[in-house]
């Protein structure tokens, strides 16, 4: 493996009209190819975004079906890693869906799929009720991958907010880095979106890619956006220079960097196991 890998993440505006966000997505993996990049991050739902809530249970489909399909092509014919995450995943009865996070190679075949665990069930201040369990089915599995980016720790949106999923991914499965597709609203974006990204790579000494949805998707839902690279020293070393335009960050991800974060703070090596705040008196 190369010392360093450049990597692409991916700021978008999806909309209810899958053919013009897989156009989009097209023209960013072109953009992301002449910057050289070898992975390219898409955002929550990057293929669709419906204007009600149970849209995206009607569009729906299996991971074997034709809007995947698609993706995987163009994954093969630009010789290019993509993590999708938010497809819209057929559930295991037709009212709901997995909120899956899919990791495509650059041969086109589908690596892994982690299915979002924390769902999205929140009175968000100065903002709408959201009840994503209504039509989503929690993941139940922790996912991480090897790739030419190192190895991947899979993660979507809200999850951002349990850093137990990132402590796992980085001491029990190795991660060096993890993955955040997003939707995030525009308070909470607001609120906490940078500080939860960077907080998650200074307490893992992981890079975090975290590709955002930007702007109004329609008149009822708007996403804050904000793409970010994230070194695991928690300096943001890729941005999009526009909060809400659609474009991609780009930055390096240098191994040499993990180790020696990880060398002179070892808090791999000074971290309590489980059975220590098990037996602690609290």
């Amino acid at each position: 493996m190369a010392s360093t890998v450049r990597v692409a993440a991916a700021q978008m505006t999806s909309i209810n009209d899958i053919a013009a966000n897989f156009a989009t997505c097209s023209r960013l993996v072109k953009e992301a190819a002449s910057a050289g990049a070898k992975l390219i991050c898409f955002p929550e739902n990057f293929s669709y975004v419906g204007n009600l809530s149970g849209d995206s249970v009607k569009i729906a489909e299996p991971l074997d079906g034709p809007i995947m399909k698609s993706y995987c092509d163009l994954a093969r014919e630009s010789s290019m890693w993509l993590s999708l995450g938010g497809f819209q995943e057929k559930g295991s009865d037709d009212g709901h869906i997995c909120n899956a996070h899919v990791l495509v190679d650059d041969t086109g075949a589908i690596r892994s799929v982690f299915r979002k665990i924390h769902l999205f069930d929140v009175d968000v201040p100065g903002s709408a009720v959201y009840k994503e369990s209504s039509f989503t089915e929690a993941g139940k599995e922790i996912v991480a991958a090897d790739s030419p980016i190192g190895r991947l720790g899979l993660t979507v949106c809200y999850d951002l907010r349990f850093p137990e999923l990132y402590q796992q991914l980085r001491f029990q499965h190795d991660a060096q880095v993890l993955l955040v597709p997003a939707a995030f609203t525009k308070p909470t974006g607001l609120a906490h979106w940078e500080i939860l990204l960077r907080a998650r790579a200074i307490e893992t000494q992981c890079y975090v890619i975290a590709a955002a949805q930007a702007g109004k998707h329609n008149e009822k839902r708007e996403s804050y956006g904000d793409t970010l690279i994230i070194d695991p020293w928690g300096t943001v070393v890729g941005r999009l220079p526009d909060r809400l335009s659609t474009g991609i960050a780009v930055a390096d991800i240098d191994f040499s960097l993990i180790e020696s974060v990880r060398a002179k703070m070892p808090i791999a090596q000074h971290r309590k196991p489980v059975e220590f705040w098990k037996s602690a008196s609290l």
